[in-house]
C-alpha cells in the first residue's frame, strides 16, 4: 500500500475546494484544494507572494473568498462551512492559528495572555462577570490553573508573570502556540512558526510540534520557508506558485518533483 492510499484511510479534519480570491485585478488565489487528515501534520510551501497566508486567512475567515469552500468536520464528525463565518466562530469550532507577525499582547503578563484565550470556552456571562457567583470564581481559578499548565508544557511557567514584551523571540513565538492551544482546537495552524529563529531554536521547535501533535492528537498546517524542518517534518506537503496548486505529495515526492525544484527548491536541491 503506497503512503498515498494509507493517507486516504484517515478522516478529514479539513478541506479546501477550489478557493478563489481577487484584491482588485490582483489573482490572490486561483481554485486551489487540500486536505488535512486526522492527527496529520501537513506543510503548505511555495514562494514569497504564493498566497500561501491568504489562504490562511481564507480559511480562518479573516477574508472572505470570492468562491470555494473551506469545510471542517469536527470532532463529532459535524461537517461546517467556515466561509461566511466570522474568526471568532472559526476558533469556537476548534481551529487555531498564530500569524507569521507575532501577535501577542505586549503589556500583558505572559499568563494573561493564555488566560485571556481560555474565554472562549468559559461559560460564564456578563452578570457572572459582575455578580461573580462560586461557579464564575471556580471557572476562573480553573483557567488560571489550565493557563499555567500550558504555559509549563511549553516551558515558559518560569516567566508567567513577566510582561509578555519583555521575552525572547522564541519565546514570544512558544507563547503564541500556547495561546493557540489555549483554545482547545483540534486543528492547529501555525504560519511561519520558525521565521527569525536560529538553527538550535528551530530544532527544539520542530520537537515541540510533534510532542505537540502526538501528545494533545491535534491536525496541523503550517506554512513554513525552512526546508529541513518542512521535509523531516511533513507527513504531506502542498506547493503553491502565483495563488495555484503546482504539486503535492510525500516530502520524497515533492523533493524530487521537477515543478517544485523549479519553482521553489532550487536547482542545488535536485
Amino acid at each position: 500500500m503506497s503512503a498515498l492510499d494509507g493517507r486516504a484511510k484517515l478522516p478529514v479534519v479539513l478541506e479546501i475546494r477550489n478557493l478563489s480570491m481577487r484584491f482588485g485585478g490582483l489573482m490572490a488565489l486561483s481554485e486551489v484544494a487540500l486536505c488535512v487528515r486526522k492527527r496529520e501534520i501537513v506543510s503548505l510551501i511555495g514562494p514569497n507572494g504564493a498566497g500561501k497566508t491568504t489562504l490562511f486567512n481564507c480559511i480562518t475567515s479573516i477574508h472572505q473568498p470570492d468562491s470555494g469552500l473551506v469545510l471542517l468536520t469536527d470532532q463529532r464528525g459535524t461537517e461546517h462551512n467556515l466561509t461566511r463565518l466570522r474568526p471568532h466562530q472559526v476558533t469556537g469550532l476548534g481551529m487555531a492559528r498564530t500569524f507569521q507577525n507575532i501577535r501577542i499582547f505586549p503589556s500583558m503578563t505572559v499568563l494573561e495572555n493564555v488566560m485571556v484565550a481560555r474565554h472562549c470556552r468559559t461559560k460564564a456571562g456578563i452578570l457572572g462577570a459582575l455578580f461573580r457567583p462560586p461557579t464564575v470564581i471556580r471557572e476562573e481559578r480553573d483557567i488560571e490553573e489550565k493557563s499555567y499548565a500550558l504555559l509549563k508544557y511549553m516551558g515558559l511557567e518560569a516567566v508567567y508573570d513577566e510582561d509578555a514584551c519583555n521575552l525572547a523571540y522564541g519565546q514570544q513565538r512558544r507563547l503564541e502556540i500556547a495561546r493557540a492551544l489555549a483554545t482547545e482546537p483540534f486543528l492547529l495552524l501555525l504560519d511561519e512558526p520558525a521565521a527569525g529563529m536560529n538553527p538550535h531554536e528551530t530544532e527544539a521547535l520542530r520537537g515541540m510540534i510533534l510532542r505537540i501533535r502526538d501528545e494533545a492528537k491535534l491536525s496541523i498546517l503550517l506554512i513554513e520557508h525552512d526546508m529541513n524542518m518542512v521535509m523531516s517534518l511533513s507527513d504531506h506537503i502542498y506547493v503553491m506558485e502565483y495563488g495555484c496548486n503546482i504539486a503535492e505529495g510525500s516530502p520524497e515526492e515533492v523533493r524530487a518533483n521537477p515543478d517544485v525544484i523549479q519553482a521553489y527548491l532550487g536547482e542545488a536541491h535536485a
